[in-house]
This record gives C-alpha cells, sequence and structure tokens, in this order.
C-alpha cells in the first residue's frame, strides 16, 4: 500500500527537500493548488463561482512551533475575507480551518486556537459566509469538537469534518445529525492506527455509507466529501429516501480533480463546493493529494518522468 508510505513523507523534512527541489513539483502543485496568495486565487474564485460553483478556501499550513504564526494563521485568513467581502462573494465563499494551524499543538493550545479563530469566525458571518473546522488526525478530534461546540453557542452555522475511517465516527455522526450540525464527511487522509481507524478500502467505504445514513436521516446540513462515483449515486439516493431537498445537503471536491464532475452535478441542480487551498506552505496537502488516490500519484510520477 502506497498510501501509508507517502503519508509518512509527509511528515519528513528529508522528503519535503526532496519534493521541493525537483524541477517538475511546482506544475504538478499547482493542478491541486492554484495560487500562494490571496491575489492569484481570488480570480480561481471568481472563476468557479460565475460557472455555478461554491467555494470553500484553505490557506495551507500546519505543524506551527511558534504562537506567532498561529497569529499569522489568523490574520491570513482575515484577510482573506476582507477580500471576499469586497467582491461580494460571502455568499459563495466559505472558509476551511485546520486548527493545528491556528495553535493546537502548543502549550495551552486548545485555549490558544479558540481564540485564534473565534474573530475568524465573526468576520465570516460579518460578510454572510461561515467557517468548516478540518478534522485532522485522530489525537486532535476531541479539541476540536470540543472548539466546534463553543463556536456555534453563537455562529451555528460553523461547520465541523468526520472522517469515516475512524472507528469513532459513527457515534461522532449521531450527536452531530442531531445537534442539527453541518457537517463535512470525507474517508480519511492521514496515518492512524489500526487501533482506531479501518484500514482496507472497502471496510471504510461501508462506513462512510453508514455514517452518511446517519447524517441524511438526522436534524443537520450534509455535505458530501468525495470523488467516488459509486459514493456520490449512493449520497443522492440517500438524499431522496430522506425526502431532503437540493439545498439541505451538497456535495464537496477538491480543486483540479474531477472538475467535468464538479459541472455536471451544479448543472443538475445539486450545491456543489470546490475545496481550493492556496499558499507558500503547500507540501503536507499536496502530499495527502496523492496518498488519497493512486491516480494523482500517478499523475505526479508520469509528469516526472516525461519532463524535458
Amino acid at each position: 500500500m502506497l498510501g501509508p508510505v507517502i503519508l509518512a513523507a509527509s511528515r519528513s523534512d528529508k522528503m519535503r527537500r526532496i519534493v521541493s527541489a525537483a524541477p517538475v513539483t511546482k506544475p504538478v502543485v499547482n493542478r491541486f493548488i492554484p495560487g500562494e496568495t490571496v491575489d492569484q486565487v481570488i480570480p480561481i474564485v471568481e472563476d468557479l463561482t460565475r460557472a455555478g460553483l461554491e467555494v470553500t478556501l484553505d490557506v495551507v499550513g500546519e505543524d506551527i512551533t511558534e504562537v506567532e504564526q498561529s497569529h499569522a494563521a489568523r490574520d491570513a485568513y482575515l484577510q482573506l475575507i476582507e477580500r471576499l467581502a469586497e467582491l461580494g462573494l460571502g455568499e459563495k465563499a466559505e472558509m476551511s480551518v485546520k486548527l493545528s494551524m491556528f495553535g493546537q499543538a502548543l502549550e495551552g493550545g486548545h485555549e490558544l486556537a479558540l481564540a485564534n479563530v473565534r474573530p475568524v469566525v465573526e468576520a465570516a458571518a460579518a460578510i454572510g459566509t461561515t467557517v468548516t473546522l478540518d478534522a485532522e488526525d485522530h489525537t486532535t478530534l476531541d479539541s476540536m469538537f470540543a472548539i466546534h461546540e463553543e463556536l456555534r453557542k453563537d455562529f451555528p452555522q460553523t461547520g465541523c469534518v468526520i472522517q469515516a475511517y475512524l472507528f469513532r465516527t459513527e457515534a461522532d455522526a449521531r450527536r452531530l445529525a442531531a445537534n442539527g450540525s453541518r457537517v463535512r464527511i470525507v474517508k480519511g487522509a492521514y496515518k492512524e492506527p489500526a487501533e482506531v481507524a479501518y484500514l482496507d478500502k472497502a471496510e471504510i467505504d461501508k462506513a462512510y455509507v453508514r455514517i452518511l445514513k446517519i447524517l441524511m436521516d438526522g436534524e443537520g446540513y450534509p455535505m458530501i466529501g468525495s470523488h467516488d462515483p459509486r459514493l456520490i449515486a449512493i449520497g443522492q439516493e440517500l438524499a431522496r429516501k430522506a425526502g431532503r431537498k437540493l439545498d439541505e445537503y451538497e456535495f464537496q471536491m477538491l480543486y483540479g480533480i474531477r472538475s467535468e464532475e464538479h459541472l455536471r452535478l451544479a448543472a443538475e441542480g445539486h450545491r456543489m463546493r470546490v475545496y481550493t487551498a492556496y499558499g507558500t506552505d503547500w507540501y503536507g496537502y499536496f502530499m495527502r493529494r496523492l496518498a488519497e488516490k493512486p491516480a494523482n500519484l500517478l499523475f505526479f510520477v508520469r509528469s516526472m518522468i516525461t519532463k524535458n
């Protein structure tokens, strides 16, 4: 299995240097990460929304080591929100944040991350949009869910992410669905031990369907994060059986992957949101995209072989 190997490499400083220095890396990275600055990504957002799509924006970066870096992450999102407001894009573009980038792993990290993310959520609400808290490895989730619950007291549209490969997720889904939360379900993209997660693809897919049914039957707003045609079709059927209208759930896919499917779902009347990342600290995000799907890795390797 190449996935676990790539995920291990995503934490390796040596591999970071090798991949970053490879001549072909930048063109391939651009497939998944369309810019490093707000000025570079805003035109992408405008193009996507003109095409009938919605967007969630992620300023990439994690594994910070200094409090000052967490403040810089907060400020980067506040700058993004300011630009979205100027262009009237608040209703079409939300934000996704990783609490590790907001200081969650530092000393006193839970309180620090909450203090950093709250002004971002407040600013997002002021322009008519919201924030979704991304899920990271299993050791961070209790803190993430507690911050999510705290933020929802004042900003009930704040979303969160759950990962189908974790054993705990069915219980988390039941709680979140009962509470009426906005929940993105994904398969999961971190290297997790067998004690806490399914490692077999078929078992992960089965768990995904069970969890998605819980969300569709619940009181919240499901966000189906998948590029898998079978799971997309199952999601549509579960929504139909639950009596959900097209605006009562949405699909989410990554920028640069199955772009024609983005447009097809939007043309059918579905809410289709494109997860669009940008920033200079792209390595961890990029490596997880390679690990998630063999086709992504083959695309990278082929580019390295054929590059003149």
